[in-house]
């Protein structure tokens, strides 16, 4: 069966990071996603191959010089439902692509704008990346332990979740929307915004005095000592996360430890000890043993390698192969219409005649489009 976004049409500007991760998305849910790439990667300042790209699975591409012919992607703005850009506020105008031309020619389309700042106010024409985007959403300050510096969580945080993932939502949302109104609009999807959002629940604790804005004194911060990683024997780790009073008594009763008062914050630090010394007894995976079948809400620290291949994952079929390359499998799931990454990434103009004949166009156009810069391959 077809992914819920099958027939769904999506022009996608090549970009890094957020927005072809939130194309990804959309192609993973069935949407015919076509990447208008630059002729080549080095254009983008990109010197990695394409091939081990993830978030390219499932697209097809062609390639054109925007600044030398805007013509034949305007053609292509006409016949699809969603575009998906990537660049500094004012870009797309400048090259005589933005919403107002894009909207002449397509008055339904959704035009997904994915930037760090916005597209207004004094920074939205500065540079930055993901490290900067959380850093003023007051987010990056809430990562670390105690006493320490914080510690940015990988590009997470901003370029995909705050940022990649809410312009999917944006353009799902919109395209439900043109469905009823017959409109288009635009979505301005910023990673300082997403990444504030994200946070949501922490503003409500800061207010009701339960949040503490010092790193490592909160319950979920590392804080407290029942929600934490511990080292063990073999020099690996393990998570616990025991925050209900009858999940904290499981992880005791397991540990083979007294009662000791949960909330007491003046104890925090004598039952970090404890907890430390005990998992040193044993091996990673001996803990794992001792907890199978447990409620005590504890999982191992693994790798990225070792999440593939174990048993919970493989049940799920929760990692896929493509190409050779190991990669998370297409979520959230669906009953009826399942998603699928159907393929890997494209090379550059790779499949682009294949999808414009898809989205309607004749031979003679497609080779009249090629003949005008469209770079593209069988």
């Amino acid at each position: 069966m077809p992914g819920p976004l099958a027939g769904i049409r999506v022009l996608e500007l090549e970009a890094i990071g957020p927005a072809p991760f939130a194309g990804m998305l959309l192609a993973d849910l069935g949407a015919e996603v076509l990447v208008i790439d630059r002729p080549s990667a080095a254009d983008l300042g990109l010197t990695r191959e394409r091939w081990y790209d993830v978030m390219m699975r499932g697209k097809r591409s062609v390639t054109l010089d925007l600044k030398a012919n805007r013509e034949p992607a305007l053609e292509l703005v006409a016949r699809a439902d969603v575009l998906i850009e990537g660049m500094r506020p004012g870009v797309m105008e400048r090259l005589g692509l933005g919403p107002e031309e894009a909207f002449k020619r397509n008055p339904r389309l959704v035009y997904g704008r994915m930037t760090g700042w916005g597209q207004e106010g004094p920074l939205a024409p500065r540079a930055g990346h993901d490290i900067n985007y959380i850093a003023l959403a007051g987010v990056l300050n809430a990562f670390g332990r105690k006493g320490e510096p914080p510690v940015p969580p990988l590009n997470l945080v901003g370029d995909f979740g705050g940022g990649g993932m809410l312009l999917a939502l944006g353009v799902l949302a919109a395209l439900l929307e043109a469905g009823r109104s017959g409109k288009g609009q635009v979505v301005d999807a910023a990673m300082v915004d997403g990444a504030a959002l994200l946070a949501a629940m922490f503003h409500g604790f800061l207010k009701a005095g339960l949040w503490s804005e010092s790193r490592g004194e909160n319950m979920l911060d590392t804080g407290a000592p029942w929600y934490d990683v511990y080292e063990t024997k073999d020099g690996k780790y393990v998570s616990i996360g025991a925050i209900e009073a009858r999940f904290y008594e499981e992880l005791l009763s397991r540990l083979g430890l007294p009662a000791m008062p949960q909330h007491e914050r003046s104890r925090w630090d004598e039952m970090r000890r404890v907890l430390a010394g005990t998992f040193k007894s044993k091996t990673r995976d001996e803990w794992c043993k001792v907890f199978e079948g447990s409620d005590a809400c504890f999982a191992p620290v693994l790798s990225w390698s070792e999440a593939r291949t174990h048993p919970h994952a493989l049940s799920r079929n929760a990692f896929i192969n493509i190409k050779n390359v190991e990669q998370p499998a297409p979520a959230p799931r669906f009953s009826r219409t399942p998603a699928q990454a159907r393929s890997g990434a494209p090379e550059r103009g790779q499949g682009g005649s294949e999808m414009l004949a898809r989205w309607g166009f004749s031979r003679a156009e497609i080779e009249q489009m090629n003949a005008r810069g469209l770079g593209m391959e069988e």
